[in-house]
């Protein structure tokens, strides 16, 4: 399927571009790392993505032993936001494209 001008989001907040398509769905990725604590990254999911405690929480943990984890789903612009929220919280996190 080919894109066209019209149906392409291009981020130039960042030092690259990213081309998705609208309707694509994306996953929010949050990263483990040796830095940041259970506790940190529980607070963080539950005030930037309205994760309960519980989901949070077990979040965490399937981001420590598998070493990153779709927290969130949904359009890259509403991904994006939050995304950006998390990492200005020292925690790594990326928008992925749902492979198909």
């Amino acid at each position: 399927m080919a894109m066209t001008k019209t149906d392409t989001l291009i981020d130039s907040s960042s030092d690259t571009d990213v081309l998705t398509s609208p309707d694509e769905p994306c996953s929010l990725i949050v990263w483990n790392d040796e830095v940041n604590t259970f506790e940190w990254v529980i607070e963080t999911l539950i005030e930037v993505c309205g994760h309960s405690y519980e989901q949070a929480e077990q979040c965490s943990y399937i981001i420590h032993f598998k070493g990153k984890y779709a927290v969130k789903e949904g359009a890259y612009d509403d991904l994006k936001p939050l995304c950006d929220a998390i990492t200005e919280r020292g925690i790594g996190a990326t928008v992925e494209i749902v492979a198909a």
